[in-house]
């Protein structure tokens, strides 16, 4: 994937919580790289990436937020510039959706209903913990884990307990 929009950002910083450094990004980018309730991006850092991120908005501008690991292998601070590109993140979910968790939905309406029926950003979340998986079978032990947990629970999310049935399934 080729990035769309390149420009120079300084890092901010907001004084209200912990997700306080960001990246502003031009409004016209922001508003170009956006549909109806996707604010999802790829976001490559001085040539490095790409980072799935979201865009947020604040009361006067466009950002995304910069994590600490990041800050770190690129030694930003407040007030540090860096060369910032931007796509439109093709993945509905952030991450592309792992053929374990894919195959599994396809194969259960119910465990598909319930996943359709959460939010996206849960979506996401249920996505992520198997996508940062790199081991296949460890995939499949957690995509069935989630797929268990989302029909006993009636598709009501609680990570406590999603979490006791992925060790479950660990241990299978």
């Amino acid at each position: 994937m080729e990035p769309t929009f390149q420009f120079e950002s300084q890092v901010g910083k907001f004084d209200f919580n912990h997700w306080n450094y960001h990246l502003p990004v031009p409004d016209e980018y922001a508003l170009q790289l956006m549909d109806k309730e996707n604010k999802r991006v790829m976001v490559w850092l001085a040539n490095d990436g790409p980072y799935h991120m979201a865009l947020m908005k604040s009361k006067e501008y466009w950002y995304i937020l910069v994590n600490q690991e990041l800050r770190k292998k690129h030694q930003l601070e407040e007030g540090s510039k860096i060369k910032v590109q931007l796509a439109k993140d093709p993945n509905f979910y952030g991450h592309e959706l792992p053929e374990e968790l894919e195959v599994l939905l396809d194969q259960d309406k119910e465990g598909h209903d319930y996943f359709k029926s959460l939010t996206p950003g849960k979506q996401r979340s249920l996505v992520y913990i198997v996508t940062k998986v790199k081991n296949p079978e460890s995939r499949m032990k957690k995509s069935l884990a989630i797929v268990h947990h989302l029909k006993l629970a009636k598709g009501l999310l609680d990570f406590k307990q999603l979490n006791e049935w992925i060790k479950y399934y660990n241990n299978l």
